[in-house]
């Protein structure tokens, strides 16, 4: 194999290293903290300047644009936030991604210390703690490490390439063709989905002498223009509502970065005025890019809608009554009854969204397929915004002060609200993850498992069918019928746990690693209809039908009424 074939694989190795670095540190965050980095976001979406902070910080951490874009597009796909505050999240990313290349492509001193450091520390987190978080650290430690390592590998592997003709001869091609060079560079970083692996090539062949600043420049902004269509190409079977805001964003840094494009030489310069070296020089280029690209456009986000709205058509209206929200009516809080009536309408409507999800997640289990998981993420943003919304409509109703009887039934809906949004998490994030495992790992459950995942399975959408009687018409019966479901979930749970604890496949290893699994399965299965059954309870103590520990007899409930 000659020089340059290896330099060429050399160079792709520690591309493709960095992006599974990339890959590790963001499945590392979003498996032990993904809840929290969307919350995070979603508390600073009351205002452009908040969202830009949290898409900077968020993708600070994270390390990706385009996984913060999906977040984004799944959040507004749902209707949780408006496209304006969107397109003000991602153009934050872009600027939090060219945050960290910057910060990548100046510190290839140090990475020579910190990957071993990084990859020992991560590895001993992972292997030794038990913990699901501790050992997601160690997962975002060992990418940060691999990362590093890929520098390395990246910044030193073209370094033969200075004697190499024919490549200089390439370069100088690049260089001497601005058009050229940023569909070049446009084209790296759509292929390699990342604008940090192809900004760190470019600082690379800076570094060593290859390329010059006035051949880096096209380069640069083509990467800018092609780093906003993965999350483009990612999205095409998504809603409109999904797609516009990516489509904008790749529609400010596009319309920027071929407006520079013919002021390529005037840039180069006053970049030749600078007194600093050309990687800083590349390195400050990509993120002034993305702050100009800001300051331009945040304050043009809704002028920039409008307009990519009228290029993605809606789509066809197919009649979904669960998008929002439907009757919070203002008007109604001036009737304290028919405002808990919207209110108490909105959670159940939330428990059709629940269900929605519950099924999502048995025909994925039932179908060994990840794809229907995927679905979860805007049913689960949806029910979110349900609660939120139902949480600030009764809020407005208490603030003014309500009888007794009212500011306790207030007080119900919104833990009920709560308990539906919290077992929606159950599914994303416990359920799912259960199932994921399940199908990766080609588990293959046995009959009787199967069975009675079936039949915990039935107790739960009975259960959701009990809600709405229990919830509306405070019928004591119903919601007695209601809570009753935990009970009843609880005795076939503990028959069906004494049975496969026991079972003979039990005995060898691969058999108790599927048994775990599959009690782990039944125990998210018994914390989803708990939060359900929950519903019932206010109005059974209320009637005096509930001990400390139990129901009492359900016959007694005709006596109650």
């Amino acid at each position: 194999m000659n020089s340059g074939t290896f330099v060429i694989l050399e160079l792709l190795g520690g591309v493709a290293l960095l992006l599974w670095g990339v890959r590790m540190v963001r499945t590392g965050v979003m498996r032990g903290w993904g809840d929290r980095l969307q919350r995070f976001v979603e508390e600073r979406l009351s205002n452009r300047l908040t969202a830009f902070g949290g898409g900077v910080l968020a993708t600070a951490v994270l390390g990706s644009a385009t996984a913060m874009a999906l977040i984004v597009a799944g959040l507004a796909g749902a209707g949780a936030i408006s496209a304006q505050t969107g397109l003000a999240v991602l153009l934050g990313a872009d600027n939090g991604s060219a945050l960290v290349s910057g910060l990548f492509a100046s510190g290839s001193s140090l990475a020579g210390v910190l990957a071993p450091l990084f990859l020992l520390t991560g590895y001993i987190a992972f292997s030794v703690s038990g913990e699901f978080r501790p050992r997601n650290a160690g997962r975002i430690l060992m990418g940060l490490g691999l990362m590093l390592m890929a520098l390395k590998v990246i910044v030193s592997a073209p370094a033969p390439l200075r004697e190499a003709t024919l490549f200089h001869d390439v370069l100088q091609a690049v260089a001497t063709e601005p058009v050229l060079g940023f569909l070049v560079g446009a084209m790296l970083a759509w292929l390699f989905h990342s604008t940090l692996a192809v900004i760190l090539l470019v600082a690379s062949l800076l570094m060593n002498g290859s390329l010059e600043v006035a051949g880096a420049v096209p380069l640069i902004l083509g990467i800018n223009f092609g780093g906003g269509l993965p999350a483009v190409s990612a999205t095409l079977d998504q809603p409109p509502s999904a797609r516009k805001l990516p489509v904008a964003n790749l529609f400010c840094r596009g319309l920027l970065a071929v407006s520079l494009l013919p002021f390529a030489r005037q840039i180069v310069d006053i970049a030749g005025r600078l007194p600093t070296d050309p990687l800083h020089v590349a390195v400050g280029l990509h993120v002034t890019f993305n702050l100009v690209v800001a300051a331009v456009f945040l304050p043009l986000s809704s002028f920039v809608v409008n307009l990519v709205e009228r290029l993605v058509p809606p789509a066809p209206v197919v009649g979904d009554p669960l998008t929002s929200p439907r009757y919070l009516d203002s008007m109604s809080l001036e009737t304290p009854a028919i405002a808990l009536s919207n209110a108490t309408t909105e959670t159940i409507r939330m428990s059709e969204l629940l269900e929605r999800m519950f099924r999502m997640a048995l025909t994925s289990l039932q179908a060994g397929r990840l794809e229907n998981l995927k679905e979860l993420l805007p049913v689960d943003a949806r029910l979110g915004n349900y609660m939120a919304s139902v949480h600030a409509y009764l809020g407005q109703l208490t603030q003014d002060g309500l009888p007794a009887g009212e500011t306790s039934r207030a007080h119900e809906i919104m833990l009920f609200a709560s308990n539906l949004e919290h077992a929606g998490d159950v599914i994303k994030l416990s359920l799912a993850d259960r199932i994921r495992a399940k199908i990766k790992q080609n588990i293959q459950f046995t009959v009787s498992q199967r069975a009675a995942i079936e039949a915990l399975s039935e107790v739960i959408v009975a259960s959701l069918r009990l809600l709405p009687a229990a919830l509306s018409s405070r019928d004591v019966a119903a919601a007695s019928r209601l809570a009753a479901q935990k009970d009843r979930f609880r005795e076939l749970e503990d028959e069906i746990v004494r049975r496969h604890l026991g079972g003979e496949h039990v005995e060898t290893a691969a058999g108790a690693r599927d048994n775990a699994l599959f009690i782990d399965l039944v125990r998210d299965l018994h914390r989803i209809n708990s939060d359900i059954a929950a519903a019932g309870y206010p109005l059974v103590q209320a009637a005096g039908l509930l001990s400390s520990s139990r129901i009492l007899n359900v016959g007694a409930v005709a006596g109650a009424r």
